[in-house]
C-alpha cells in the first residue's frame, strides 16, 4: 500500500518539471546576451522574465493541487471570457504601428497580449465541449456544432488581424479533434483540400510575385517576402536575411557567448523575443541550438506520455491541446528564423522574452503536470 505521499511521488512528472525549468533558465541566460547591447541593459528584462517565472512558478503549485476536473464545470464561463478578451481588443487593443496587428491590451501599467491567455482557455473548453459530444463526433451535425465552437475565437484573432496567434489556434484544435476520433472520411478530404491548396498556390507562386511591390497590406507582404525576402531587403525582408547570416556564421560552435556579431552589434531585430533563437545558433553554435531542440523533444514526450495516460477524455484533450500549442510555437519560430516558414510574430516557449508568454507557458505546465497526477498508470517511466 501506497501512502497519499508515495502516490503523489510516483504519478508527479518530475522529468516535465525539470526540463520546463531548464529552458526557463536557458532563456533567461540568452536574453542577457540578447538585450545586453540595449541602452538599458539586461536587467529590465531579467526583471520581468524572472518575476513572470516566479509567478508562473506559483501558478503551478496551485494548478497542482486542484483537480483539474472542476475547471469541465465551468468551461462555458471561461469560453465566455476567452472571447470577450478577444473583443476587447478589436476596440481598445494597440500595436498596429508596432507589429502590424492591434493585439496588446493596456489595463493601468500593465501590457499584455489577451490571445495569450484565450489560449489556455479555449484549450480547456474546447477539451470540455469535445468531451461532452465526442461519442457523436463523426456526426455532421455534432461536428459543424464543435467546429463553430472552436473557430469563433479564431475569428477575433482574425480581425485584429494576427494571422500567426490564429494559425496556433487552429494547429491545436485540428489536434484535439483528430485525437477525439474524427473519421478519416473527413481527414482524408481536408488532407486534399489542403494539398491542392498548396499546389495551386506554387502555379500561382510567379504570377504573384512578378513585379510585386511593397504595399500596406501588411499580413500579404510577410508571405511575399518569406518566398522572396531580396524583395525587400532593407524592410520587411531585413529580418530573415539577418537571421540566416546569423545562424550560418554560428557553424558547429558558435561565435561565443556574447560575441555575436548580428546579435551584440543590433543588425538582428526583435532579438530578445522573435529570433532569440538566431542569438542562440549565432553565439553557441548548431550544438546550442540543438541541445535546445533536444530540449523541447523531451517536454513535448513527457506531455504525449501524460496525455496517453489520462483517466479520461477531457484530460487528454487538455495535454494534447497544450502539446499542439508548444509544437507550433516551435516549428514556426525555429523555421521563420531560418527562411523556412512565414515570419508571423510567434516567440519560443519559456525561452523568448515576454512576461505574458511567460506565464501563460508555466500554467500550462501546471495543468499538465495536474492531469498527470489523475493518470491511471503510476509509473511515467515506462
Amino acid at each position: 500500500m501506497f501512502t497519499k505521499e508515495n502516490r503523489f511521488l510516483k504519478k508527479f512528472d518530475f522529468i516535465l518539471l525539470i526540463t520546463t525549468v531548464v529552458l526557463v533558465f536557458y532563456g533567461l541566460f540568452m536574453i542577457k546576451s540578447a538585450t545586453m547591447s540595449f541602452t538599458s541593459g539586461s536587467f529590465p528584462y531579467l526583471k520581468t522574465q524572472s518575476l513572470a517565472f516566479i509567478l508562473g512558478a506559483c501558478a503551478v503549485v496551485v494548478l497542482v493541487l486542484i483537480d483539474y476536473e472542476i475547471y469541465g464545470y465551468f468551461y462555458i464561463p471561461i469560453y465566455i471570457l476567452s472571447n470577450l478578451l478577444l473583443l476587447a481588443v478589436l476596440f481598445f487593443g494597440f500595436g498596429a504601428d508596432q507589429w502590424g496587428a492591434s493585439n496588446w491590451l493596456r489595463i493601468g501599467p500593465i501590457s499584455f497580449q489577451p490571445s495569450e491567455i484565450a489560449k489556455f482557455g479555449i484549450i480547456i473548453s474546447l477539451a470540455k465541449y469535445i468531451d461532452k459530444n465526442h461519442e457523436k463526433i463523426n456526426e455532421p451535425v455534432t461536428l459543424i456544432k464543435i467546429l463553430i465552437f472552436a473557430f469563433i475565437p479564431v475569428f477575433f484573432i482574425l480581425l485584429q488581424p494576427d494571422l500567426g496567434t490564429a494559425l496556433v489556434f487552429i494547429f491545436f484544435i485540428a489536434i484535439m479533434i483528430f485525437t477525439a476520433g474524427l473519421s478519416y472520411k473527413y481527414i482524408v478530404p481536408i488532407i486534399i483540400i489542403i494539398i491542392s491548396l498548396i499546389v495551386l498556390g506554387l502555379i500561382l507562386l510567379p504570377i504573384i510575385t512578378n513585379g510585386y511591390t511593397i504595399s500596406d497590406n501588411y499580413q500579404l507582404n510577410r508571405i511575399i517576402i518569406f518566398l522572396n525576402p531580396e524583395l525587400d531587403p532593407i524592410g520587411t525582408g531585413y529580418q530573415v536575411i539577418q537571421s540566416k547570416i546569423a545562424i550560418g556564421s554560428g557553424q558547429m560552435f558558435g561565435r561565443g557567448y556574447q560575441q555575436g556579431v548580428q546579435n551584440q552589434y543590433g543588425f538582428l531585430p526583435t532579438k530578445e523575443t522573435d529570433f532569440i533563437f538566431a542569438v542562440i545558433v549565432e553565439e553557441l553554435g548548431f550544438i546550442g541550438g540543438m541541445g535546445l531542440i533536444l530540449l523541447y523533444a523531451v517536454l513535448l514526450f513527457r506531455l504525449i506520455k501524460i496525455a496517453k495516460g489520462s483517466n479520461d477524455m477531457f484530460g487528454t484533450l487538455i495535454v494534447i491541446g497544450i502539446m499542439g500549442m508548444f509544437l507550433f510555437h516551435i516549428l514556426e519560430n525555429v523555421g521563420m528564423t531560418m527562411g523556412l516558414m512565414p515570419v508571423t510574430g510567434i516567440p519560443l516557449p519559456f525561452i523568448s522574452y515576454g512576461g505574458t508568454f511567460m506565464l501563460v507557458n508555466m500554467i500550462s505546465i501546471g495543468l499538465v503536470l495536474g492531469v498527470g497526477l489523475k493518470r491511471g498508470k503510476t509509473d511515467i517511466f515506462n
